[in-house]
């Protein structure tokens, strides 16, 4: 019973703040489409850095669909550098994500998480003009995407808002379905299981080296990293060492380097992952000194307030997000299991 108090918690905390981010998320991705993207970021000089570094902070792309798009983005003539700041900036970062961390966590990791992504987009594009400026060749089908099962373009006549809820609250929640339930569901268990203050007695620096070990090979979308990341910090893991698992969680995975290896070259690929470790360690020591010095976390209130406290609003939001979920969980893995067993 314990267990299901606090999974209900971190639902109806999370729930009203991540629909608005997904609409939200529909709204950039209906007003921002790939297409004048690709245009965008094409090119191979600095200004295309940063605007792909810019461009990736709030898009709604996990990082298993983000290969696809920056694989079409550098057969667009985008340069190494340019693509390799767009896959650091966007998985890390999202609208849907930024608008959970507010809900979770507070203002300051809500505002610290897209600067240090968009940061270590622009390290890793800097360094990929000055040391891996040559385009490899590659071939012409790029991979599809691992979060877009069986779905086809659908031209109506619909009008733009439409599409946009279409996407946040339909394609968008679908592919993050499964992941978000995990990092829920995660969360509770370690709020659950964990002992308070577990992660005090290893101290700060021997925490944050472990996530980043255990963060680089591993993957979890950004949405999904953040009620794991509020969860350790609740049982003494310090803000800056979350803040690396949120980093570094989303953005780097094995299955991910060997695809992008064909396409940036290894040292591309290494290039990219010193960056976004490099970064992440950064500016997990600056946020533990700012949490030290200027702000105040109040974690456990925020909780205990939501497990005491009966807002019919956020209660119906949990509803519909947890319906949502559910929904995506089916039609994007239960349903072409189903499929592929009634051809077989």
């Amino acid at each position: 019973m314990e267990f299901l108090n606090a999974l209900w918690s971190y639902i109806i905390l999370s729930a009203p703040y991540l629909l608005f981010g997904l609409a939200l998320a529909g709204i950039v991705h209906e007003f921002m489409p790939m297409v004048k993207v690709q245009k965008w970021l094409g090119g191979k000089s600095f200004m295309s850095v940063v605007r792909a570094a810019l461009v990736g902070v709030p898009l709604p792309l996990c990082s298993c669909s983000v290969i696809p798009t920056a694989v079409t983005l550098k057969k667009s003539g985008a340069s190494n550098a340019s693509t390799s700041a767009f896959l650091i900036s966007t998985p890390e970062s999202g609208i849907d994500s930024i608008s959970l961390t507010y809900a979770l966590i507070d203002l300051p990791m809500a505002i610290i998480r897209p600067l240090a992504a968009f940061v270590s987009a622009m390290v890793a594009g800097v360094l990929q003009l000055s040391f891996n400026a040559d385009d490899i060749e590659f071939e012409k089908d790029a991979p599809k995407s691992c979060c877009s099962k069986n779905k086809k373009k659908e031209v109506t006549n619909e009008n733009r808002l439409l599409k946009s809820i279409k996407f946040g609250y339909g394609s968008l929640t679908n592919d993050i379905a499964l992941w978000l339930a995990i990092g829920i569901v995660a969360g509770a268990l370690i709020d659950f299981i964990v002992p308070e203050n577990f992660f005090l007695q290893y101290g700060s620096s021997y925490g944050r080296y472990l996530i980043l070990l255990i963060g680089i090979p591993l993957y979890i979308c950004a949405t999904a990293s953040t009620p794991i990341a509020i969860s350790l910090m609740l049982k003494g893991l310090s803000p800056g060492a979350a803040l690396i698992l949120l980093l570094v969680g989303p953005a780097t995975n094995i299955s991910n380097i060997a695809v992008l290896q064909k396409y940036i070259g290894k040292k591309g690929v290494i290039i990219n992952m010193l960056s976004i470790a490099l970064v992440a360690l950064i500016f997990s020591y600056l946020t533990d000194w700012a949490y030290e010095n200027f702000f105040t976390l109040s974690l456990s209130e925020k909780l205990t307030e939501h497990n005491h406290s009966n807002h019919i609003l956020e209660n119906i939001c949990g509803v519909i997000l947890t319906i949502l979920i559910l929904k995506g969980i089916y039609i994007e893995e239960l349903k072409p299991k189903f499929l592929s067993k009634k051809k077989s």
